[in-house]
């Protein structure tokens, strides 16, 4: 059985989880909005509406010497990989972190990550990488530990959730052109 086998159906469990740490935490959210699994950005966007705030896109990164990056930027944003190692202080290219290490660190699988899973990143070994231009949202609109629905949280309240985490957001602008060494 692969990990991600394993780890089909434990969604749920995964986000009463979060809800728990949330609520203990203080930290206010909007109710979960739910809508059929997906596999796009596209097709997300077509099935939540007109549901307000700002959307993201979540990678979890590993770079050559196995660090992790948890990289949170505009839905829309063309993230450069080959030069955003620089500008995060990874050492070495990035690549995608397997799916194995994605349920072992955050219980997530891709298409469902979500920077508030680093809440099972109790360790803090996983480094938090946030664009710039999401400073200051007013609502920040993340899967709630399923790709079947989205939670919203303002920015303050995700900074709260980061420094709540142990996890303070290395702030980047993920749009600028990277500086040719």
């Amino acid at each position: 059985m692969t990990a991600a086998e394993h780890f089909e159906g434990n969604e749920a469990e995964q986000r009463r989880l979060l809800l728990d740490y949330l609520a203990k935490a203080g930290i206010q959210t909007t109710p979960i909005v739910e809508y059929p699994a997906h596999s796009s950005i596209e097709e997300g966007k077509h099935l939540r509406g007109d549901l307000p705030g700002t959307f993201t896109k979540n990678l979890l990164l590993k770079d050559k010497k196995g660090g992790l990056f948890f990289v949170t930027a505009y839905e829309d944003t063309d993230i450069d990989l080959k030069a955003l190692h620089t500008k995060i202080g990874a050492r070495g290219r990035l690549g995608f972190a397997s799916i194995e290490t994605m349920i072992e660190r955050l219980r997530v699988v891709p298409g469902t990550a979500t920077p508030l899973a680093l809440f099972h990143d109790t360790d803090r070994e996983i480094t938090l990488v946030i664009d710039q231009a999401l400073e200051g949202a007013d609502q920040l609109n993340f899967h709630p530990m399923s790709h079947t629905g989205s939670i919203g949280i303002s920015w303050a309240g995700f900074s709260a959730f980061a420094a709540a985490s142990g996890h303070e957001p290395v702030v980047v602008d993920l749009t600028a052109t990277a500086e040719v060494a």
